[in-house]
């Protein structure tokens, strides 16, 4: 048995291939065009599997374009031909979907039949239903529904292509809207609702997360997380007796478009959308009586497909990023129902996964890699186009995405972190984009590797232009579990104060010689609020804020600057052992990334938040009272079970001991958190 792919290096057929690798036999061969060979063979490396075998061609060209003798040597032998190759995208025109979906599925259909595979596999979508208004089975087709765009039309085509003409078995698989993997969130482009996500940002960055917004209805949407299709695929691909059947990958219960856009708005900290007037009150009581055509949903849709509003909405809301097009087909009419595609994946473990599980995955992997918002800040790349910026602790969390950020500016990221493999890979991702990256691995732990690694960078690098003292270790545990335990401070300074300062101290001489640089110290609004547990932790951070603050005045006039970032709490891996901070409110690795990336370039002393402010004024002004407030803090947070050296069992034996007073506990923690939102605790 052997596979056919086509669109093997596009979204869906990226996760298909490896289904087919770990769970099936045989060779795959996937379809690529000459000029694309280079990204195949890259991600057959990366599947590792010697069974994937590129086959040059074209979609565009009758039976691709495969040579005759390839079709002579393999006919016969292609049980399954899974055809994915195509165009999602709604904002596509009539002759470039008419080219990729029609044709292409015209020019695959005919090199199936010359293989004589066993089955057709085809990828339509449930854009074939058109602007159906009702329930639409798997069983459904042809009903005479409206097809409102070129993508609609060239999906029902293009499956009616393969129902009528195909002389071998088929089957049809029609997703919902495919966004990113319900694990990595990992997404290659801008589609659906990733248009409404720059939007969502602004909101964040400018409002209140509790500050609640008026919405309106806009019907429902449905997504699929890329994995669960191709997941699904595979299993329904190989069930016995199947053939002439259409399969729903589709999310069985409909997605409100507001909760949708709300699921977002939370994941990424953002306000969320409320609406007072929705559908359990324009269908109700004697609006139901109301046609369909004159409900203010259908209205709604109606005008805004129509030309005069296309035109408004492309130069209002389209500067923001969402093509008037999208906001044409925001909303489903119809409701997938998919009991038939339901019942053949029963056993096999595969379902739709709750939006909800999944949002922060699908946002945060946006948000590190998608977000091109800093390509066009003209000030930001002014300040990083061919600058060399030295990160550390880039293989991860703040620093790997200050790396991309700052490629996407144009600058050069210099990557330096313990661990090679993952800079390597970080490096890999900035090059694929266009963008170049060096790599310097260094334990800066190690003082004289700092020393080597200066006089590597010094030799090696054009000039070090910034400096991002971003690598460090925080330790939470109270003073009176820690008199056994000096260590912690030792290891604390030993990274977050003498590693950095070792690290600008090797590079000064270069950076006088240049007679510029700017060094960006990632500290903590610890400093500024001095929160109980982290005595070792803050302690290095402010020794680092003190000495930048005195070799400042040392370097006036050499063109040598520094910016202490006092940064709130960060979801990273840092903080992912304290198991309390997951409810907390946290900033991203991106919006902290952000926050860097405005330190190189506007080159403030320091950059606090409000609260941090506010906590270095209370202790400056209200000692005591400052004191008190942060012993409440103390008393409310108590050390983790790993901070008191406790096992698993007894951990569990003390939770469920104290677990009255561990909920009243969890009720002040979260009040203190959000009301002290960004400290450490």
């Amino acid at each position: 048995m052997s596979y056919f792919v086509t669109g093997a290096t596009g979204f869906i057929g990226r996760h298909l291939v490896p289904e087919l690798i770990e769970n099936r036999e045989g060779p795959i061969h996937v379809l690529v065009r000459s000029s694309s060979l280079w990204r195949m063979e890259a991600l057959i490396r990366q599947w590792g599997s010697d069974r994937v075998r590129a086959v040059v061609g074209d979609l565009g060209q009758p039976g691709l374009g495969v040579p005759e003798e390839w079709i002579a040597e393999h006919g016969g032998s292609v049980e399954h031909f899974f055809h994915l190759a195509a165009i999602y995208d709604i904002t596509a025109d009539d002759a470039t979907n008419d080219a990729m979906n029609i044709d292409g599925t015209r020019n695959a259909l005919t090199l199936a039949e010359s293989l004589s595979v066993g089955c057709f596999h085809q990828v339509s979508s449930v854009a074939a239903a058109g602007d159906f208004h009702g329930r639409f089975d798997e069983t459904m087709f042809e009903e005479g529904q409206p097809l409102p765009s070129p993508y609609h039309r060239t999906k029902y085509e293009s499956e009616k292509i393969v129902r009528d003409q195909a002389s071998v078995p088929w089957r049809v698989y029609r997703p919902a809207i495919v966004v990113g993997h319900s694990e990595t969130g990992a997404m290659d482009k801008l589609d659906g609702p990733y248009y409404f996500f720059p939007v969502i940002k602004r909101l964040r960055d400018s409002l209140p997360s509790w500050l609640p917004l008026v919405g309106v209805d806009l019907g429902d949407t449905n997504l699929v997380p890329v994995d669960y299709v191709a997941k699904a695929m595979d299993h329904l691909a190989h069930l016995p007796d199947r053939d002439g059947e259409a399969f729903h990958l589709v999310n069985p219960e409909p997605q409100s478009v507001v909760e949708m856009i709300n699921a977002f708005c939370t994941a990424a900290g953002a306000p969320r959308f409320a609406t007072p007037l929705d559908r359990t009150i324009t269908t109700a009581g004697p609006f139901g009586l109301i046609p369909r055509a004159l409900r203010p949903i259908n209205l709604m849709n109606a005008v805004v497909r129509s030309a005069p509003a296309q035109m408004v909405l492309d130069q209002t809301v389209g500067r923001l990023g969402i093509p008037a097009e999208v906001l044409a087909h925001t909303s489903f009419p119809s409701v997938f129902d998919s009991r038939i595609t339901e019942k053949a994946l029963s056993g096999s473990g595969l379902s739709v996964p709750p939006l909800e599980t999944y949002a922060r995955a699908l946002w945060s992997y946006w948000e590190e890699n998608l977000d091109d918002s800093l390509a066009r800040d003209s000030k930001a790349r002014a300040a990083l186009s061919g600058k060399t910026v030295v990160i550390t602790g880039a293989s991860s969390g703040i620093g790997k995405v200050v790396a991309l950020k700052v490629a996407q500016a144009g600058g050069i990221p210099v990557l330096v972190a313990r661990g090679k493999e993952k800079l390597e890979e970080t490096k890999a991702v900035i090059e694929s984009r266009g963008g170049t990256a060096y790599v310097f691995p260094c334990d800066l732990s190690d003082l004289e590797a700092i020393d080597r690694l200066c006089e590597q960078m010094v030799a090696e690098l054009p000039s070090v232009d910034y400096v991002v003292n971003n690598a460090g270790r925080s330790i939470r545990r109270s003073l009176k579990l820690s008199h056994d335990r000096f260590h912690d401070f030792e290891r604390t300074m030993q990274l977050n104060y003498f590693g950095a300062i070792r690290l600008v101290m090797g590079l000064m001489t270069q950076l006088h010689s240049q007679r510029s640089g700017h060094i960006v110290n990632i500290s903590s609004i610890g400093v500024q609020t001095n929160p109980p547990r982290f005595s070792a932790y803050v302690a290095s951070k402010a020794a680092l804020d003190a000495w930048s603050n005195v070799v400042s005045s040392e370097v006036v006039g050499h063109g040598i600057t520094f910016t202490n970032v006092h940064m709130p709490l960060v979801r990273t891996p840092m903080i992912a052992p304290t198991k309390i901070y997951d409810k907390f409110p946290t900033i991203s690795p991106a919006q902290a990334a952000d926050v860097v990336v405005r330190a190189m370039v506007d080159k403030p002393h320091e950059i606090n938040t409000t609260l941090g402010t506010a906590g270095a004024l209370a202790h400056t002004i209200a000692p005591r009272t400052a004191f008190r407030v942060l012993n409440l803090a103390y008393k409310v947070f108590p050390d983790s079970a790993a901070a008191k050296g406790q096992n698993p069992t007894s951990q569990a034996a003390a939770a469920a001991e104290e677990a009255p007073a561990s909920n009243r506990r969890e009720t002040e923690q979260m009040l203190l958190a959000q009301l002290f939102r960004g400290v450490h605790w």
